[in-house]
């Protein structure tokens, strides 16, 4: 089975896990190789590598091999060794990092002819974030436009989309992505208005295929058809006019290149959801972020909290940790990880002062035992033993309940309740 894998974000979170076991387990026998270029100007490049090797050892069951592409200067054979490890692969994956940085690394190279024999010879090549764009007849340079503040301009990709399935397109992961908050930051952190600047640049046959994060665009070359699964959708913007297809989704390759090319009465039509062997829908994903786990075991702990569910409490905080270890995999982390601890010691420091003071209503603990002495009182009182009477009513003052004596009899209040 030949296929090519666009991955819009999350390809070493918990999210992709099963889609990463699928991938795996239809795919002939032969090496499984990550090639590490997109990231392999960073100072942590070696960590990167090892916490991906990692992921999918613990997360996906796989032992993986690492292509270092650029080879290490000085060593004439390692280019050799690298391209002849592509060479025996039936799985390689490449995933985040800068995408004009592994277009200037793998540009009149033998890598971009290695990874299109990877999918002819019958194997699976898994291109996620940065690699993904790569991947179209043109590429955004994104880090430029966003973080520099360059012009909005393509830059040559490699147009592997176009050998392996007949596409002409830009790739687009990250298509949903909302990390601006009150900017835009949809289509790659392009926003809108960059969008339509870079459309306007297009040739009339090229439009863009946008990936959304968490979710996986599966082209079978051989079935001529597209899968979409994961979390998100997958969105055939051609000129401002964009077409959807939900999870679950079975596209024919032929109505994907009417609508990149704006073909008249191009539809794609509705599909239901994909099950699992379980019965399960697969497209009910996992969180899209250990922020919303997080979140989700805030609210939990609360709500647990509220009704004096120390067990729902523990769950919520023994949920969160898990997930906390479940997202500590991921290769390509911001932040949200260390806002996820600050959630979980804060939920672990509201359990020591509910350790402290009980979750029980107080009323209900002593209750009884006060019903017992009013119920006391209100005998002496009848029996004229007015010492016994106010005896009992002094000591529960002095503890801080309050006796009330109407018409229709006694009562007790505990303060604060």
């Amino acid at each position: 089975m030949s296929r090519l894998v666009v991955m819009g974000s999350g390809e070493t979170a918990p999210t992709m896990v099963r889609i990463h076991r699928e991938l795996m387990a239809a795919t002939p026998p032969g090496a499984a190789v990550m090639i590490d270029t997109p990231f392999a100007f960073q100072m942590n490049r070696d960590e990167l590598v090892a916490r991906t090797r990692l992921y999918f050892a613990q997360s996906v069951g796989r032992e993986i091999e690492v292509v270092h592409w650029p080879p290490q200067e000085g060593d004439p054979a390692a280019e050799e060794r690298s391209l002849a490890l592509l060479d025996s692969a039936t799985w390689v994956f490449a995933g985040p990092g800068s995408p004009t940085y592994a277009l200037r690394c793998w540009r009149d190279t033998p890598v971009p002819a290695a990874l299109t024999a990877v999918v002819r010879r019958g194997g699976t090549l898994v291109m996620g974030s940065a690699a993904a764009v790569t991947l179209g007849s043109h590429a955004v340079p994104v880090y430029e436009i966003y973080k520099v503040g360059a012009d909005p301009v393509w830059e040559q990709g490699l147009d592997l989309l176009g050998g392996l399935a007949g596409l002409a397109a830009a790739v687009l992961p990250h298509y949903d992505n909302r990390e601006g908050g009150t900017h835009d930051t949809r289509f790659c952190y392009l926003g809108e208005l960059r969008l339509a600047s870079l459309e306007r640049q297009l040739p009339h046959e090229v439009g863009v295929l946008g990936v959304d994060e968490h979710t996986a665009a599966v082209i079978d070359v051989a079935a001529v058809s597209l899968r979409v699964l994961g979390n998100g959708r997958l969105s055939v913007r051609r000129r401002g006019v964009t077409t959807t297809c939900a999870p679950g989704a079975d596209v024919p390759l032929l109505r994907l290149d009417r609508l990149l090319r704006g073909v008249e009465g191009a539809t794609v039509p509705a599909t239901a959801p994909v099950r699992g062997g379980d019965g399960s829908d697969v497209t009910d994903a996992a969180s899209s972020s250990v922020r919303e786990d997080a979140d989700r075991a805030r609210s939990a702990f609360d709500a647990a909290l509220a009704r004096g569910d120390m067990p729902g409490c523990v769950a919520a905080v023994l949920a969160l940790e898990s997930a906390i270890a479940d997202w500590r995999a991921d290769t390509w982390q911001s932040g949200e990880l260390e806002d996820a601890r600050r959630v979980l010691r804060a939920l672990v420091v509201q359990l020591g002062d509910v350790a402290q003071t009980g979750a029980r209503d107080p009323g209900e603990v002593v209750g009884p035992y006060l019903d017992l002495l009013i119920d006391l009182r209100r005998s002496a009182r009848e029996n004229r033993d007015f010492v016994t009477s106010d005896l009992v009513r002094e000591r529960l003052v002095g503890l801080g309940v309050e006796v009330r004596d109407t018409s229709e009899g006694s009562s007790w209040r505990l303060p604060g309740v």
